[in-house]
């Protein structure tokens, strides 16, 4: 089968000399884990044809109406962003902006000019972090009754796992003082709802948000898209969406509108789950369905995240399991043999630990999973050595150098040291998966890059990096970017590489992130951005 592929790439290369699209007077980095070099390359019917270290090699043998000259920029295979959430991008676009505020009175002060211009029936806002603020406590909807005593205003914290609501929501959602909830938590002061909620007790709240229309859910995935593109993404996992809107997706690239490739990985609830165990996943050249999303627990940001022991900032609080331990090792069982990978959100230490013993114990028997760990923030040093080529750490690391700041204070020093330990994951399964989760953190994937060998923040501190034993090297996290995130979704035969045979998504930046300096990463542009061989966006039409 190998020597009858080669065979007809041959035939293909020496038959045909008008191609798509030539690109010359590059730096191309081609392979795929060598990231080897080349200058130029030919591409025909969305594929790579033909590569070269000698341009005239290839602008001889082939030729096209569409002549790229890179004039010595870099060339990379399209990025791959292993962790986002690319429908919930779109929709916070058109809600109240509320990252960078710095006290309650900003956030609602936001609100307020945000309903002044759209006057909705129901605010929805994002971006909200306490952490940042002076008084570093939760806060409360005091400020948010004064000035909204009847519409209902729901306001997501920056990392996804907390609400702020007003009373008009509470009562909306039937929350009182006493209401409970597994895996969740309403915040009280003096025994009264203070209008946040953590992690699961956000699910009543869900409840009561409008459904959005056709219209604006497509309007919400064009707008993920684009910006998507100018960031020189071509392919993104979400991370936990419904049958529904997987569907929509679906119909849409069918369509021609959505040009995005995606790794979807299904809300965990029972019916869709069930439904892809038994059709199978569900790919199509632009869509890939063959995961499950699963929380184990919540977020360190929000004291959400499960700890071996308290955090250091709230006695006797170990934050808590989204998702009990008996369902996730049941869960673990019941996927283990099938088509479908078990992609687990785990960020404290304990429910690291949970989540990666019900995988040993599920994968015994099996070779080649790929089941990944999503986050893998906090790791108990006895437990590194769980990690294994079965399974696969999914990081972000512009968490990282998002929560440097106040890490060691939430969980002390000594745990903190054995954060974020980038390095240590991959050495122990050989592949390591690079995202954002954008849009709780920055879309770009230039940040990411800069963030795992780096370790700093977008201004450039620490000057010397944080932790920078656990900074991956530069050609590790370009691969965890394309090859490695590609691998991660079982699709590295067909993209994560420029290679003769595979998709031509590719992108020009203006800067070499592997050899420049680390302010000039920082101030690296996308010049364009292709899939398939096509345009989807330049620098110069915007």
């Amino acid at each position: 089968m190998r020597i009858f592929f080669l065979l007809a790439i041959l035939i293909i290369t020496s038959c045909s000399k008008n191609v798509d699209l030539i690109v010359h007077n590059a730096v191309v980095y081609s392979g795929g884990v060598e990231l080897s070099q080349s200058s130029a390359f030919a591409v025909k019917d969305g594929v790579f044809i033909d590569l070269s270290e000698d341009d005239s090699d290839i602008l001889k043998r082939y030729s096209s109406r569409n002549i790229i000259n890179a004039q010595g920029l870099p060339v990379y295979s399209g990025f791959i962003d292993s962790h986002s959430h690319f429908y919930n991008l779109g929709y916070s676009i058109n809600q109240v902006d509320l990252f960078d505020t710095k006290s309650i009175e900003e956030v609602v002060t936001r609100v307020i000019e945000y309903d002044n211009k759209r006057n909705s029936n129901f605010i929805i806002g994002r971006g909200w972090d306490q952490n940042d603020w002076s008084n570093k406590s939760f806060p409360t909807n005091k400020l948010l009754n004064e000035s909204f005593p009847d519409k209902p205003v729901v306001l997501r914290r920056i990392d996804g796992h907390a609400y702020l609501v007003n009373n008009a929501a509470l009562e909306l959602a039937n929350i009182t003082n006493t209401s409970k909830t597994e895996g969740g938590e309403f915040i009280k002061i003096r025994g009264k709802l203070t209008g946040v909620l953590i992690d699961n007790a956000m699910r009543l709240i869900d409840e009561i948000i409008p459904d959005p229309t056709i219209e604006e859910s497509v309007s919400a995935l064009l707008a993920a898209q684009k910006a998507c593109f100018e960031n020189g993404l071509t392919t993104v996992s979400d991370a936990g969406i419904s049958k529904e809107q997987i569907m929509l997706i679906d119909s849409l690239q069918k369509q021609g509108i959505l040009d995005i490739k995606i790794y979807a990985m299904i809300e965990n609830d029972k019916e869709s789950v069930d439904y892809f165990i038994e059709n199978g996943p569900l790919k199509t050249p632009k869509l890939n369905v063959r995961s499950v999303k699963v929380y184990a627990d919540g977020a360190l940001g929000s004291r959400g995240a499960s700890l071996i022991k308290p955090y250091s900032d709230r006695l006797n609080h170990y934050g808590l399991m989204r998702t009990s331990i008996d369902s996730i090792q049941r869960l673990a069982l019941k996927l283990a043999g099938t088509k479908l990978q078990m992609n687990t959100h785990a960020i404290g230490d304990n429910a690291n630990r949970i989540v990666l013993n019900a995988y040993k114990d599920a994968l015994y028997n099996y070779r080649d999973p790929r089941w990944r760990i999503e986050h893998a923030q906090v790791i108990h040093p006895d437990d590194y050595d769980l990690f294994n080529p079965k399974i696969i750490p999914s990081v972000q690391p512009t968490h990282a150098t998002s929560d440097m700041y106040w890490l060691y204070d939430r969980v002390g020093k000594n745990r903190g040291e054995f954060s974020y330990a980038w390095a240590d994951l991959y050495e122990k399964s050989g592949v390591i998966a690079l995202g954002t989760d954008f849009p709780v953190e920055d879309i770009s994937p230039i940040m990411t890059f800069h963030a795992a060998t780096i370790r700093q923040d977008s201004e450039g501190f620490p000057e010397d990096g944080f932790q920078m034993e656990n900074a991956l090297r530069r050609g590790d996290a370009l691969l965890g970017m394309t090859y490695f995130g590609a691998y991660a979704n079982f699709e590295e035969n067909e993209k994560g590489s420029i290679e003769i045979g595979k998709a031509a998504d590719f992108v020009i930046l203006d800067n070499d992130i592997l050899r420049v300096s680390p302010p000039r990463i920082r101030g690296t542009q996308v010049v364009a951005t292709f899939i398939d061989g096509e345009l989807v966006y330049s620098r110069r039409d915007n």
